[in-house]
């Protein structure tokens, strides 16, 4: 007789008296939580870890820009350090008649500036070295970023490419469902960590943990 046990995300079949314990293969880790609870940080905390241990990686993550103390906006940063606006606080009570806005409460939207930095950098996904994956980093996949198709397009061919694994954020569920997000934490094959501020010192490890166990997985799946 077979029998099927289920704890937590390992699978247990016992059969003779023999135990055969199967984790859950992950291939995919994202962050998720409240904003300024340090999401950021951990990716960046995770990407140095990484690298220290011969991970290649590529991707981007979103950074406040303040000026006098006030925050004006966001960027988007490459993790070789190149910049661009992602939002700006519109001055003026004028609307824009040049081109048309995306806005987010008081940011608007560079998009033009957004798709030229972010893009391209998903063209490299593919480029793995020999045998060896990548951890693909997008911070974050937000309200911002998904105005833009291209963006969305792209996200979905890399979580559904063998070449990389992501590393990546997604926003606490607030208000109307952002699509690309909740398809994202629905995947079975996505690992999703909540932050906060009780746990966000403790869970390095773990994020670790599991990246290392998405990219093994993949190597042997290549």
């Amino acid at each position: 007789m077979l029998e099927l046990c289920v704890y937590g995300s390992e699978f247990v079949a016992a059969a003779a008296g023999l135990c055969v314990v199967k984790t859950a293969m992950f291939k995919h880790v994202f962050l998720t939580g409240p904003p300024g609870v340090g999401k950021t940080t951990l990716v960046q905390k995770a990407c140095e870890a990484l690298v220290s241990s011969g991970v290649g990686l590529e991707g981007f993550y979103t950074e406040e820009v303040r000026e006098g103390g006030r925050r004006v906006g966001f960027d988007v940063v490459t993790l070789t350090g190149e910049r661009g606006h992602l939002s700006r606080i519109r001055e003026g009570a004028g609307a824009s008649h040049v081109r048309r806005e995306y806005m987010v409460g008081q940011y608007v939207v560079d998009l033009p500036s957004f798709e030229n930095l972010a893009l391209p950098l998903f063209r490299h996904t593919g480029a793995a070295d020999g045998d060896s994956r990548k951890v693909f980093v997008i911070d974050e996949i937000g309200k911002m970023e998904l105005f833009s198709q291209s963006f969305i397009r792209a996200v979905r061919q890399t979580l559904d490419s063998s070449s990389c694994t992501i590393l990546g954020t997604i926003p606490v569920p607030k208000g109307k469902p952002l699509g690309l997000v909740e398809e994202v934490r629905s995947r079975r094959d996505v690992k999703v960590f909540s932050v906060s501020k009780e746990n966000r010192n403790t869970l390095l490890q773990d994020i670790l943990t599991t990246l290392q166990e998405c990219l093994k997985h993949g190597s042997q799946n290549q």
